[in-house]
């Protein structure tokens, strides 16, 4: 509210009870004097103050105190009550945790991403990933045209054993909002956007990082520092979110690693060296950091969507089978090191390991 409006107000204010106070104010007794009219004829007031932005002593106060930063101590600390952390989509995805999806464009992000949240949506399951119960998700997408997401949402309901309530996954959607524009979500303004929309959701999928966050150069740190505020306050809130992003040149994500400073897990998807574009979605799933995971959960694996059914298998079962194929075909060690983009170690290892007979 600007010093202008909280004026009008006050003297909105005074002038209405002037009689009844039975006061004269000045500019040291102006605001009391404002605080008293308020207190005794609240009622009255209440719809007016509200629309022009006046809040009481109490509410002021209150919105000073959360702005003072809190030390505990150490028995405050242990002592707090705070709810335990859930696997949303075991074992990758838990509550109030900050997560990325990433890969070059056309290797499969928003097939993935659509995916875990109808499993996670319906409490099905994804891939190699089981959710253990139903829980709410809001979908930002900003850039799939509708049909294509029509298409895509109606391909995985149809091969789903588990629907989802038509409230438990929303879709923001660019043709949908043609008009009214899709938010920057890393401006204030492109936030209060979407707030409404977010506070029934446990899960918040951006998809992706570059259509959705416009402002700043990506490359700097200082670009995703609004994001990173933002997305810890939903996490404050008791909200998961899940970053979709894109791959740079050289594999990695795109754009400033300060991003992955905050995030508890973040998958990569990378084509096999073997793939063929006729093959449609097929991919490699690694885990680049994983601070909930260990042992087997963080073993890539490779996927592959054909006719609308997901199969999955070991990566390196994958691996082991290929360079198998080669050297039945008269590939040399070398040949195999070469065709398949591996180390010589990793080829001799891959074939140690191949069953004989």
């Amino acid at each position: 509210m600007t010093n202008d409006q909280q004026d009008r107000i006050t003297d909105a204010l005074i002038h209405q009870y002037e009689d009844d106070l039975n006061r004269d104010y000045n500019n040291d007794n102006i605001q009391t004097c404002a605080d008293d009219a308020y207190a005794a004829y609240q009622d009255d007031w209440d719809d007016y103050i509200r629309q022009e932005g006046y809040k009481s002593p109490e509410e002021r106060a209150y919105e000073q105190s959360l702005l003072k930063l809190q030390a505990l101590t150490i028995d405050e600390m242990l002592n707090l009550e705070v709810p335990p952390r859930e696997d949303i989509l075991s074992p990758i995805l838990q509550t109030q945790s900050l997560n990325m999806l990433f890969a070059k464009r056309g290797v499969g992000k928003t097939h993935v991403a659509l995916g875990l949240s109808y499993a996670i949506a319906s409490g099905g399951a994804f891939l190699k990933w089981q959710a253990a119960a139903p829980r709410k998700v809001l979908y930002i997408d900003g850039e799939m045209p509708a049909a294509t997401m029509q298409s895509r949402l109606r391909a995985i309901r149809d091969v789903s054993t588990s629907k989802a309530a038509a409230d438990y996954l929303r879709i923001v959607n660019p043709d949908v909002n043609r008009l009214q524009g899709m938010p920057d979500l890393s401006t204030a303004d492109g936030q209060m956007h979407v707030q409404e929309l977010i506070s029934d959701a446990e899960l918040v999928v951006v998809d992706n990082i570059s259509t959705l966050s416009r402002t700043g150069n990506e490359n700097e740190a200082e670009s995703w520092s609004n994001m990173q505020t933002w997305a810890l306050g939903l996490r404050a809130m008791g909200k998961s979110v899940l970053f979709v992003h894109h791959a740079g040149k050289g594999g990695q994500q795109r754009g400033t690693s300060r991003r992955e400073d905050v995030l508890d897990t973040v998958i990569e998807l990378r084509h096999p060296n073997d793939y063929d574009p006729e093959q449609g979605a097929r991919f490699e799933v690694h885990f680049t950091k994983a601070r909930n995971l260990s042992g087997e959960a963080t073993k890539p694996f490779e996927a592959h969507l054909h006719n609308g059914v997901w199969t999955f298998k070991d990566a390196e079962d994958v691996q082991r089978l290929r360079a198998e194929q080669l050297k039945q075909s008269g590939f040399s060690i070398h040949d195999i090191q070469e065709e398949m983009g591996i180390s010589r170690a990793t080829a001799y290892r891959l074939l140690q390991k191949t069953p004989k007979g």
